[in-house]
Formats: C-alpha cells, sequence, structure tokens
C-alpha cells in the first residue's frame, strides 16, 4: 500500500481491520486529520499519509483506551503522534495532557465489534430520521 497513491476505502477498511462505516465515522469526527479524496460518484480515496493518521487514532482508541474527545484534543493541541508507535507510553498519569484527557484503559466488557455494529445501527436510524 505504500507503493500505491491512493488506497479505496476498502482496502485501507481492510487494513485497518475495522468496517468502511468506522472510517466514515472517524472522517466526521477528525476531520482536520482525516480527509479523503472523493472520486467519482463520491467514492473515497485515502492517501499513504491519511492511513497513517487513520492507523494512529485506532491505535489510540483501541490500544491505548483513550476516548475520541481526548484524540480531538491531541489533534487540536498539536500533540498528535506521527507514528502510532510513537505513543507508545508517553502518557503518564502525572504528565498535563493526562490530567485533561481520559487515559484511562476503555473496559473490555463490550466487544469492540459490538460498538461497530451499535455504530452502524445508529448511522442507519439517522439517515433514516432525515
Amino acid at each position: 500500500m505504500e507503493n500505491e497513491y491512493f488506497a479505496s476505502i476498502n482496502d485501507v477498511s481492510k487494513r485497518l481491520a475495522v468496517p468502511a462505516y468506522t472510517l466514515r465515522y472517524w472522517e466526521k469526527q477528525f476531520p482536520a486529520a482525516v480527509r479523503p479524496t472523493t472520486g467519482a460518484g463520491g467514492r473515497r480515496y485515502y492517501r499513504a499519509e491519511t492511513v497513517k493518521k487513520l492507523e494512529t487514532i485506532k491505535s489510540l482508541l483501541y490500544n491505548h483506551g483513550m476516548t475520541i474527545a481526548g484524540v480531538k484534543k491531541l489533534i487540536r493541541d498539536g500533540n498528535f503522534p506521527a507514528n502510532p508507535d510513537d505513543f507508545a507510553g508517553t502518557i503518564k498519569p502525572d504528565t498535563p495532557i493526562a490530567s485533561s484527557v481520559n487515559v484511562t484503559p476503555v473496559r473490555a466488557a463490550i466487544p469492540v465489534s459490538d460498538i461497530d455494529t451499535a455504530i452502524g445501527l445508529l448511522e442507519s436510524a439517522r439517515a433514516l430520521l432525515k
């Protein structure tokens, strides 16, 4: 994928192992970081740098237990790591950013796949209500 200039939403979805609707949701939540190019018919195509940002967002949310608000704050404050591995273990409870962002790991009581399914259902319901 590094050799490709653009990757389709399906390719990125497979690479990150998240549903395409999750990528579309992240576009809405993180517009400063995730801006795909749209082609004919409104199809989304991602540049390699955008895919890296999506990998970092996924890592922060799924592996580091950050909230969407916490990731938004990192982006807004210019503290967004360029690589998901750069972030590993960098937030400590006594750091200034940790006091303003929820960095406690999300409880594993709800599987991520169930959350993704719920988000998809909610997006479908929203579309029906419009």
